[in-house]
């Protein structure tokens, strides 16, 4: 359907409505299919596209991600959707003011062009207005066939212009910061069962948890955080499906977990592999909570071969300020990657980013957003050598989760930078494997050197200075 002059009218003297006409929509953060109220179909990039640039349009509901959109706030009410298939965010193609300009998808910069006002029209319908063009998400011509184009157009409150906007999955609120600036150093005296390799933290309704790099992945628990004992392993035996990604896997050999609570269950990441190979598979496992222990297999979240130049090892779940998840991983070769995490499945998807390389050896990346910048801490040098290990933590900071991360002289971690935070000491060799819960305490392992080089776990506060750098 071709509008006329006086429904073109119509719709330029009522574009200013769009901000204007009605309240915001408080929506929640979320997952979320959009539905055309005037064809009843769902907003897609067509063919499930990876590409910048792919045109969204409209296909009946068929269940896939391609049809789902992670809605988070930017700012001044604004919203930005990224397609839950790419990874890429909804835009007005080329930044166009026109009426007719085509909605398409394209990397996430955060431009006006990407953002989109949300304004409730009443009875369980919604606008969406681009930032920048002031215009509305528009079914073009109203144009009811599978694949029609989906445009911007001067809001004035047609069907075509109107969207049902239904939740199908939830995402976190922004991450907990209790950290503290200039406070005092305070090293933990740690007691019990405390030889530990690879160390993941968690606290759940009183209890301190600790799995680690061991047969099964193997777990320890405290009251107070600071004695502690040796618990049950996640895995009795070894999964199936390791041997199909890791053929020279042996038995339940399983490293370095990440243990995270997200969207009401507890989350564990972790690595199959052989020592020096990239041919290494993260998993995922999770349960109702850890005490209950109910771990069941949500199976392979990635895996390379020696045909790729990263490694598939030493996962971190990170929640990023809008709440929505993210996963790092990675080990020596081209170094650190990032991916978006679906959380739905809590599975990656979308563009693999590269945040930190070095040469030398660099892994067991953890990530955590403090104050307006997203920090990376990293393990450098090599490990597993007892006293003859080199391993230091390193850190720099990016205000964009995907880089760059600058150090404190501003070196890019991508070409090596990293300021120290422990380079260890005639006692404690080779600090690593680190781990960070909230921003106020670290975990790491260490080898102490009065016991053969036994690798141990040290708990520390996490503080910062006034300039927003962590120190001890």
């Amino acid at each position: 359907m071709i509008r006329s002059p006086k429904v073109m009218l119509t719709a330029l003297l009522a574009t200013c409505l769009l901000m204007t006409g009605q309240a915001l929509a408080q929506i929640d953060s979320g997952v979320y299919e959009i539905k055309s109220k005037h064809s009843g179909k769902l907003i897609e990039v067509g063919g499930a596209s990876q590409d910048n640039g792919a045109n969204i349009n409209q296909w009946p509901a068929n269940g896939h991600d391609t049809q789902r959109w992670l809605v988070t706030g930017t700012d001044n009410g604004y919203h930005s959707l990224i397609n839950l298939n790419s990874g890429k965010a909804m835009e007005v193609y080329s930044s166009g003011t026109a009426d007719g300009d085509s909605i398409t998808q394209w990397e996430y910069w955060g431009g006006a062009a990407q953002q989109w006002q949300v304004t409730d029209r009443g009875n369980g319908y919604f606008s969406l207005g681009n930032r920048n063009s002031g215009k509305a998400l528009d079914l073009f011509n109203f144009d009811t066939a599978d694949g029609a184009n989906i445009a911007q157009w001067g809001y004035w409150g047609a069907d075509a212009q109107l969207w049902q906007m239904t939740k199908v999955g939830s995402i976190e609120g922004a991450p907990w910061d209790p950290s503290t600036t200039n406070g005092a150093a305070n090293h933990w005296s740690l007691a019990g069962d405390i030889v530990t390799h690879d160390p993941a933290i968690a606290y759940e309704n009183g209890t301190w948890w600790l799995f680690q790099t061991g047969p099964g992945i193997y777990g320890k628990y405290s009251s107070n955080g600071v004695d502690w004992n040796g618990a049950a392993p996640i895995f009795n035996s070894g999964l199936s499906w390791w041997g199909s990604y890791v053929p020279g896997q042996e038995g339940i050999d399983v490293w370095a977990p990440d243990l995270k609570h997200y969207n009401g269950r507890a989350w564990m990441y972790y690595s199959v592999s052989t020592f020096g190979s990239r041919v290494s598979a993260i998993g995922l496992t999770s349960a109702s909570s850890i005490a209950a222990g109910d771990w069941r297999d949500d199976g392979l979240v990635i895996n390379t071969t020696n045909s790729n130049d990263f490694n598939a090892i030493d996962p971190d779940l990170i929640v990023d300020k809008d709440g929505a998840p993210w996963l790092t991983f990675g080990s020596w070769n081209s170094g650190i990657k990032l991916m978006r995490v679906n959380p739905m499945t809590m599975k990656p998807y979308g563009s693999l980013y590269p945040i930190a390389s070095r040469s030398g050896g660099i892994e067991a990346p953890t990530v955590i957003y403090r104050q307006g910048y997203y920090y990376l801490f990293v393990s450098v040098g090599v490990c597993c050598a007892g006293v003859g290990s080199t391993y230091q933590i390193r850190y720099g900071r990016a205000t964009d989760i995907r880089g760059p991360y600058l150090d404190k002289n501003g070196t890019d971690m991508m070409n090596s930078g990293g300021s120290l935070l422990d380079g260890g000491n005639s006692v404690w060799v080779g600090p690593g494997g680190q781990d960070i819960l909230n921003t106020d305490l670290i975990v790491r392992h260490a080898y102490d050197a009065t016991d053969n080089g036994t690798p141990k776990m040290l708990i520390s506060t996490l503080n910062w200075d006034s300039s927003g750098w962590p120190r001890y």
